[in-house]
Protein backbone atom coordinates (compact mmCIF):
# COMPACT_ATOMS: atom_id res chain seq x y z
CA UNK A 1 0.00 0.00 0.00
CA UNK A 2 1.05 3.57 -0.60
CA UNK A 3 -0.05 6.70 1.21
CA UNK A 4 -1.59 9.52 -0.83
CA UNK A 5 1.34 11.81 0.05
CA UNK A 6 3.82 9.39 -1.55
CA UNK A 7 2.22 9.52 -5.01
CA UNK A 8 4.42 10.76 -7.85
CA UNK A 9 3.76 11.70 -11.47
CA UNK A 10 4.10 8.70 -13.81
CA UNK A 11 3.56 6.15 -11.02
CA UNK A 12 1.08 3.30 -11.60
CA UNK A 13 -1.44 2.50 -8.85
CA UNK A 14 -4.46 0.31 -8.30
CA UNK A 15 -7.58 2.31 -7.40
CA UNK A 16 -11.16 0.98 -7.36
CA UNK A 17 -9.91 -2.35 -8.69
CA UNK A 18 -8.33 -0.87 -11.83
CA UNK A 19 -4.82 0.16 -12.89
CA UNK A 20 -4.25 3.93 -13.19
CA UNK A 21 -1.26 6.12 -14.01
CA UNK A 22 -0.76 9.32 -12.01
CA UNK A 23 -0.82 12.17 -14.54
CA UNK A 24 -0.95 15.11 -12.14
CA UNK A 25 -0.26 15.28 -8.41
CA UNK A 26 -0.87 18.45 -6.39
CA UNK A 27 -0.66 18.51 -2.58
CA UNK A 28 -2.62 21.23 -0.79
CA UNK A 29 -3.86 22.19 2.67
CA UNK A 30 -7.38 23.51 3.14
CA UNK A 31 -7.90 25.79 6.23
CA UNK A 32 -7.50 23.74 9.44
CA UNK A 33 -7.58 20.36 7.73
CA UNK A 34 -4.67 17.99 7.21
CA UNK A 35 -2.78 17.92 3.92
CA UNK A 36 -4.73 16.52 0.98
CA UNK A 37 -3.75 15.67 -2.57
CA UNK A 38 -5.53 16.38 -5.86
CA UNK A 39 -4.68 13.72 -8.40
CA UNK A 40 -5.49 13.20 -12.04
CA UNK A 41 -5.34 9.55 -13.07
CA UNK A 42 -5.41 7.94 -16.52
CA UNK A 43 -6.47 4.39 -17.18
CA UNK A 44 -3.87 3.04 -19.66
CA UNK A 45 -6.26 0.42 -21.05
CA UNK A 46 -9.23 2.68 -21.79
CA UNK A 47 -7.55 6.10 -21.93
CA UNK A 48 -10.21 7.44 -19.51
CA UNK A 49 -9.12 10.09 -17.00
CA UNK A 50 -10.30 10.53 -13.45
CA UNK A 51 -9.77 13.39 -10.97
CA UNK A 52 -9.93 12.80 -7.22
CA UNK A 53 -9.06 14.57 -3.98
CA UNK A 54 -7.40 12.14 -1.60
CA UNK A 55 -7.62 12.58 2.17
CA UNK A 56 -5.11 11.43 4.81
CA UNK A 57 -5.63 7.73 5.36
CA UNK A 58 -6.67 7.05 1.77
CA UNK A 59 -4.51 4.18 0.62
CA UNK A 60 -3.67 3.06 -2.88
CA UNK A 61 -1.79 0.00 -4.00
CA UNK A 62 1.43 0.65 -5.93
CA UNK A 63 1.65 -1.49 -9.05
CA UNK A 64 4.99 -2.87 -10.19
CA UNK A 65 5.14 -3.23 -13.94
CA UNK A 66 7.27 -5.44 -16.15
CA UNK A 67 9.17 -3.39 -18.74
CA UNK A 68 10.35 -4.91 -22.02
CA UNK A 69 12.03 -3.50 -25.10
CA UNK A 70 9.80 -3.84 -28.14
CA UNK A 71 9.63 -2.76 -31.76
CA UNK A 72 6.49 -1.23 -33.29
CA UNK A 73 5.35 -3.38 -36.23
CA UNK A 74 2.08 -2.06 -37.67
CA UNK A 75 -1.46 -0.86 -37.01
CA UNK A 76 -4.54 -2.88 -37.94
CA UNK A 77 -7.73 -0.93 -37.25
CA UNK A 78 -7.80 -0.14 -33.52
CA UNK A 79 -4.95 -2.52 -32.66
CA UNK A 80 -1.23 -1.71 -32.77
CA UNK A 81 1.21 -4.61 -32.86
CA UNK A 82 4.59 -4.70 -31.11
CA UNK A 83 7.32 -7.34 -31.11
CA UNK A 84 9.50 -8.22 -28.09
CA UNK A 85 13.07 -7.75 -29.38
CA UNK A 86 14.41 -10.68 -27.33
CA UNK A 87 11.71 -13.36 -27.65
CA UNK A 88 10.06 -12.14 -30.90
CA UNK A 89 6.62 -12.50 -29.25
CA UNK A 90 4.00 -10.09 -30.60
CA UNK A 91 1.84 -7.91 -28.35
CA UNK A 92 -1.34 -6.21 -29.59
CA UNK A 93 -2.39 -2.99 -27.83
CA UNK A 94 -5.51 -0.94 -28.43
CA UNK A 95 -4.66 2.44 -29.93
CA UNK A 96 -6.72 4.17 -27.20
CA UNK A 97 -4.31 2.77 -24.59
CA UNK A 98 -1.39 4.48 -26.34
CA UNK A 99 -2.82 7.99 -25.98
CA UNK A 100 -0.73 10.64 -27.76
CA UNK A 101 2.09 8.11 -28.31
CA UNK A 102 0.24 6.85 -31.40
CA UNK A 103 1.21 10.09 -33.19
CA UNK A 104 4.92 9.29 -32.93
CA UNK A 105 4.92 5.62 -33.94
CA UNK A 106 6.24 4.49 -37.30
CA UNK A 107 7.22 0.98 -38.31
CA UNK A 108 10.51 -0.10 -36.75
CA UNK A 109 10.45 2.33 -33.82
CA UNK A 110 11.99 0.76 -30.69
CA UNK A 111 10.39 1.60 -27.35
CA UNK A 112 9.45 0.13 -23.97
CA UNK A 113 6.16 -1.67 -23.27
CA UNK A 114 4.86 -1.79 -19.71
CA UNK A 115 2.92 -4.89 -18.69
CA UNK A 116 1.01 -5.90 -15.58
CA UNK A 117 0.60 -9.62 -14.85
CA UNK A 118 1.52 -10.45 -18.44
CA UNK A 119 -0.99 -8.04 -19.97
CA UNK A 120 0.50 -5.06 -21.89
CA UNK A 121 -0.75 -1.68 -20.61
CA UNK A 122 1.09 1.12 -22.37
CA UNK A 123 4.34 2.15 -24.04
CA UNK A 124 7.13 4.58 -23.17
CA UNK A 125 8.42 6.49 -26.17
CA UNK A 126 12.03 7.44 -26.81
CA UNK A 127 12.83 11.06 -25.95
CA UNK A 128 12.98 12.06 -29.63
CA UNK A 129 11.69 10.63 -32.90
CA UNK A 130 12.52 11.41 -36.51
CA UNK A 131 9.54 11.68 -38.88
CA UNK A 132 9.22 12.56 -42.56
CA UNK A 133 7.29 15.66 -43.68
CA UNK A 134 4.59 14.63 -46.18
CA UNK A 135 2.74 17.93 -46.56
CA UNK A 136 3.61 21.57 -45.90
CA UNK A 137 3.77 24.94 -47.59
CA UNK A 138 6.67 25.70 -49.94
CA UNK A 139 10.11 26.71 -48.71
CA UNK A 140 11.58 29.85 -50.25
CA UNK A 141 15.16 31.03 -50.56
CA UNK A 142 15.96 33.27 -47.62
CA UNK A 143 13.65 31.52 -45.14
CA UNK A 144 15.47 31.08 -41.84
CA UNK A 145 14.71 29.48 -38.49
CA UNK A 146 14.03 32.87 -36.89
CA UNK A 147 11.57 34.16 -39.49
CA UNK A 148 8.49 32.23 -38.37
CA UNK A 149 6.76 28.88 -38.53
CA UNK A 150 4.29 26.97 -40.64
CA UNK A 151 2.27 23.78 -40.17
CA UNK A 152 3.65 20.50 -41.49
CA UNK A 153 1.88 17.15 -41.70
CA UNK A 154 4.13 14.20 -40.87
CA UNK A 155 4.08 10.57 -42.04
CA UNK A 156 2.10 9.47 -38.96
CA UNK A 157 -0.60 12.09 -39.57
CA UNK A 158 0.64 14.37 -36.78
CA UNK A 159 0.67 18.10 -37.55
CA UNK A 160 3.39 20.28 -35.98
CA UNK A 161 4.77 23.79 -36.32
CA UNK A 162 8.11 23.85 -38.16
CA UNK A 163 10.42 26.62 -39.42
CA UNK A 164 9.70 28.06 -42.86
CA UNK A 165 12.75 26.40 -44.48
CA UNK A 166 11.36 22.86 -43.93
CA UNK A 167 9.93 21.30 -47.10
CA UNK A 168 8.16 18.08 -48.15
CA UNK A 169 10.50 15.08 -47.86
CA UNK A 170 12.60 16.54 -45.03
CA UNK A 171 13.09 14.47 -41.88
CA UNK A 172 12.38 16.40 -38.67
CA UNK A 173 13.26 15.51 -35.08
CA UNK A 174 10.52 15.98 -32.49
CA UNK A 175 10.48 15.94 -28.70
CA UNK A 176 7.91 13.25 -27.78
CA UNK A 177 7.09 14.84 -24.41
CA UNK A 178 6.27 18.33 -25.67
CA UNK A 179 5.47 17.47 -29.29
CA UNK A 180 7.67 20.33 -30.49
CA UNK A 181 10.03 20.50 -33.45
CA UNK A 182 13.69 20.29 -32.38
CA UNK A 183 15.74 20.21 -35.58
CA UNK A 184 16.01 18.96 -39.12
CA UNK A 185 17.45 15.43 -38.96
CA UNK A 186 19.98 14.07 -41.44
Amino acid sequence: MIDHADLRRGMFVEYDGQIWQVIEHQPFRHAQRAAMVRVKLRNPRSGRTLERTLQPGDKLFKVDLDIKSVQYLYRDGELCYFMDVQTFDQYPLESSALGKAINYLKEGTELQVMSYKGSPLTVELPITVDLKVVETGPAFKGDTAQSGTKTAKLETGLEVKVPLFISVGDIVRLDTHSGEYLERAG
